[in-house]
């Protein structure tokens, strides 16, 4: 008898972005093996043995005892699974992939190996890569809510944010209860300013889980947007309470500091999320506001410029990029910023393009 297991990953977004969160849950499938011989029953009894070491948490002595089954029968295709499984879980992407292919090359009908390679895809940055594995098993998953929340993922990555909201909310049809998929649907209504709807479902996915980081982080966003800078604060450090050390909380808990005029505090925050992460635009404009706020403009401008090299489409950065220049006496950098703010529809770029550069 063996056992199948879907992996599922961690993928977040930083400030000004709500995060996505990627559930993490065990599917089991229960089937005999055939043609059974000495050799094969050993191979069945290390896997057993990999299994429950997998429930234990025990990744490194799983990952031997999948091994020691694949070296018994090197065909066994739910060993590779379950050995990726493990080494997801003990942080080793590239060896996960290159098992859950191994799976599939044994067996290529094997679903959940590319639905758990597929996870593995999004989170590592291969959208286009998890999109084809999801859609090789859409006949066979279409009627898994969490299989219709992994879809609108990768359509977020994507940038198919209608496609995306399909997919969310035919997850939600089929378990109104998927927290995951709540706290995605509210993800997306957030970066597409529908804070009404974003609230709704980030509100039901803490009412039916209340410890879920991600949807802590998205409610402080969404009492950030409405300018409830403390009370952000608070949701913030109870996403921060389950995930000490993501940089993504780390940054939006500085930047609430920063609104609330503690930058000594906000610093050494901002700093670890960019040593966690360094390529996240967001922590560089956070960065870059704390130096403004300290009047070390020429330091600023190189943030905000590092923020615009990753992800130009940061929340009111030409406006601040603008300001920055113009305070050193470049006006033409500054009126140019500005119109690329304007252009992206921010108002306060508008304002001041309008003041200073007629």
């Amino acid at each position: 008898m063996k056992n199948r297991l879907l992996h599922t990953a961690k993928v977040n977004n930083s400030i000004g972005q709500p995060v996505i969160w990627l559930l993490f849950m065990l599917h089991f499938s229960f089937f005999l093996l055939s043609c059974a011989n000495s050799t094969t029953d050993e191979a069945a009894q290390f896997f057993l043995k990999g299994n429950v070491q997998l429930q234990k948490r025990e990744y490194k002595e799983a990952i031997r005892f999948y091994s020691e089954a694949i070296a018994k029968k090197n065909d066994f295709a739910d060993a590779y699974n379950n050995r990726g499984l493990a080494k997801f879980r003990n942080d080793d992407r590239e060896g996960a992939l290159v098992d859950y292919t191994r799976a599939i090359e044994t067996d290529p009908d094997f679903g959940t190996a590319y639905f758990n390679r597929a996870e593995v895809l999004l989170e590592t940055g291969d959208a286009v890569g998890s999109m084809a594995d999801l859609q090789r098993i859409e006949k066979q998953y279409r009627d898994s809510t969490f299989y219709q929340t992994r879809l609108g993922d990768a359509y977020v990555r994507l940038n198919n944010p209608s496609q995306a909201q399909i997919a969310y909310d035919r997850a939600l049809q089929l378990n109104p209860k998927n927290v995951e998929a709540l706290t995605n649907r509210g993800a997306l209504f957030y970066s597409q300013k529908a804070y009404e709807q974003a609230t709704q479902d980030i509100r039901l996915a803490l009412q039916l889980q209340p410890k879920q980081d991600a949807a802590l982080n998205n409610q402080s966003l969404l009492l950030a947007h409405a300018n409830q800078y403390t009370d952000a604060l608070i949701y913030v450090d109870r996403a921060l309470a389950q995930q000490p050390r993501q940089p993504y909380y780390l940054n939006n808990k500085a930047s609430l500091l920063l609104k609330l005029n503690r930058p000594s505090e906000a610093l050494p925050l901002v700093q670890e999320s960019l040593q966690r992460d360094n390529a996240n635009a967001w922590a560089h404009q956070t960065l870059a506001l704390y130096y403004l706020s300290q009047k070390q403009t020429g330091l600023a401008l190189t943030e905000f410029r590092q923020a615009e090299k990753i992800d130009a489409s940061v929340d009111q950065l030409y406006y601040y990029i603008g300001t920055t220049e113009f305070a050193l006496g470049h006006k033409p950098e500054a009126c140019e910023a500005w119109r690329r703010g304007e252009s992206a529809g921010d108002e306060l770029a508008k304002r001041e393009r309008t003041l200073n550069c007629r």
